[in-house]
């Protein structure tokens, strides 16, 4: 149950500016300047001077008490000034009776000069308090936009936001709460940083009331029954301003402010409900950025399936048809074998089972490495010795490709998961063998490269444009194969290359070959000299 009461915002009697001096001191200023102002009249109309009617002095009087206290003042001024002339400079003195009739209007005359001059002067000093709480409000308002629009979210800038509205809207703490209800977390709290204490929830809270149009809006004191409880005299009051978009709250502004400043000026109500809105844009920008990235994710996700499905369809399918129908012929007993012919058929099984496990075991390494589950356990290793016998292993299913190795055993020993550089190197030749022709020349040199560890396979195959070299390390991204005895790929091996190598904290990239067709470099860090490193 709710119950609530509006409450009228007063003038703009304090704001961004300076505050005024207090009653006491403004009192004893127009009281300094008007005693002296009659001193100085007595000395200007003595003997020594002879000035008949020095009565414009008050006039300083007059405006010192406009310019401090306002208009009110000023007005009591100008009659005072009048009253006190009369009784001390006008003959007969000490008397409010005045003998010369032309005396009388100079007095009418002065007191007129003194209300307009001190109207005047108040009007003025009220235009440029106005002004300069104007011009402090859009600096914070500034400094508001600029902190939100630079910062990545507004998770970052809210701390520095807490901080600006606490300081424009004179508030003991300020809040900014994004969520309601339970899903409410704290952005900002200028007692305790980001993620600070949680706001407190008293049953009587004064909630930030929006109008329409021009009219401004209102604090109106809400009570809640059943929640919390009525602070404790001498507690600061709460404040709350609702950051929405559209009528959909998406947080909330919470200060507390001393009870004996009272409620928020206009100008600093101002500023807590623009602070609340310029919130509710950045909360609303980073839902769309979400809302954004969401879709962009399940697009690439939709994308990859479909290659993955694609990919799959074709190049899984393609040994196992070969592996049935090997074996099928190999079963069927209307068929006579010969030796070479059971032996040729072996060979055939046997190859496009390799084949099926290199894909099958490519698509298990790329899920790992997509899901992060990739642990490498980095340690030296000389180069040539995982190298080696990657090439020695694969050199047959090269063909009759001419081999060129030049790996240095006087190369520093690489940090890296031989595992991992194993699959590296084979992935690379198995791409030599997809795409280019049987009888293409092969190389496989290493050397030391800016601190580095570079491994380079290339080969004398076509070659791919200069437009797709820098997405050959894309997933299911499959290069031109225009070769003859060239075989097209599941579009993995380099995707996996690079998340392997990425995961040792290496470098890998791809550059047209001097041999004429693909040179694909991999950078390793060199393993520290000091063992316990």
């Amino acid at each position: 149950m709710r119950m609530t009461a509006p409450m009228r915002i007063p003038g703009p009697t304090r704001g961004l500016t300076a505050p005024r001096p207090s009653t006491a001191l403004t009192a004893l200023a127009v009281i300094g300047a008007f005693v002296l102002a009659t001193l100085v009249i007595a000395v200007l109309e003595g003997p020594v001077f002879g000035i008949e009617d020095a009565s414009p002095v008050y006039l300083v009087a007059v405006v010192a008490a406009g310019a401090l206290a306002g208009t009110i003042p000023a007005v009591v001024a100008a009659i005072a000034a009048f009253l006190a002339y009369d009784v001390l400079f006008t003959e007969p003195r000490f008397s409010i009776a005045i003998a010369d009739p032309q005396e009388v209007l100079d007095l009418i005359l002065f007191l007129f000069v003194g209300l307009v001059v001190g109207r005047l002067v108040a009007i003025q000093h009220a235009r440029a308090e106005e002004a300069a709480e104007r011009a402090a409000e859009a600096n914070t308002l500034f400094a508001l936009s600029r902190a939100l629009s630079t910062a990545t979210s507004t998770a970052e800038a809210a701390p520095d936001i807490a901080d600006r509205v606490r300081d424009a809207a004179a508030l003991e703490r300020v809040w900014i709460v994004a969520g309601t209800g339970a899903a409410e977390r704290v952005l900002a709290d200028t007692g305790g940083g980001t993620g600070g204490a949680q706001p407190p929830h008293p049953s009587l809270t004064s909630n930030l009331a929006r109008t329409p149009g021009d009219e401004p809006a209102r604090w109106v004191r809400t009570h809640v029954q059943g929640r919390g409880s009525a602070p404790p005299t001498g507690e600061p009051a709460q404040y709350r301003a609702r950051i929405e978009v559209d009528d959909v709250q998406l947080g909330t502004i919470i200060a507390l402010r001393d009870r004996e400043l009272g409620d928020p000026t206009r100008t600093e109500t101002r500023v807590l409900a623009l602070a609340a809105d310029q919130v509710a844009v950045s909360l609303r920008r980073d839902q769309l950025r979400k809302a954004a990235t969401d879709l962009e994710i399940a697009h690439q996700t939709d994308v990859l399936k479909t290659a993955l499905i694609d990919s799959v369809s074709h190049d899984l399918r393609t040994p196992l048809a070969s592996i049935r129908a090997t074996a099928g012929g190999l079963a069927d007993p209307e068929v006579a074998w010969t030796d070479d012919a059971r032996r040729d058929a072996a060979s055939v099984i046997d190859t496009e089972a390799a084949r099926l496990d290199r894909l099958v075991s490519g698509l298990l390494d790329l899920s790992k490495i997509t899901s992060g589950g990739l642990h490498p356990d980095l340690e030296p290793h000389e180069l040539w010795s995982v190298v080696q016998p990657v090439i020695d292993r694969l050199r047959p299913s090269l063909g009759s490709r001419a081999i060129s190795v030049d790996v240095p055993e006087t190369l520093p020993p690489v940090l890296a998961d031989a595992v991992l550089l194993d699959i590296v190197v084979t992935n690379l030749l198995d791409n030599v063998g997809a795409h280019s022709a049987p009888d293409a020349p092969v190389s496989i040199r290493a050397n030391e490269d800016d601190g580095m560890v570079r491994l380079v396979v290339e080969d004398g195959g076509p070659g791919v444009p200069v437009d797709v070299i820098g997405s050959l390390f894309d997933r299911f991204r499959r290069g031109p194969t225009r070769s003859e005895g060239s075989r097209r790929g599941l579009g993995i091996g380099l995707s996996v290359v690079r998340g392997l190598v990425d995961a040792m904290s290496g470098q890998v990239s791809a550059d047209r070959s001097p041999l004429g067709g693909l040179a694909v470099s991999v950078r390793l860090r060199p393993a520290p000299l000091d063992p316990d490193r």
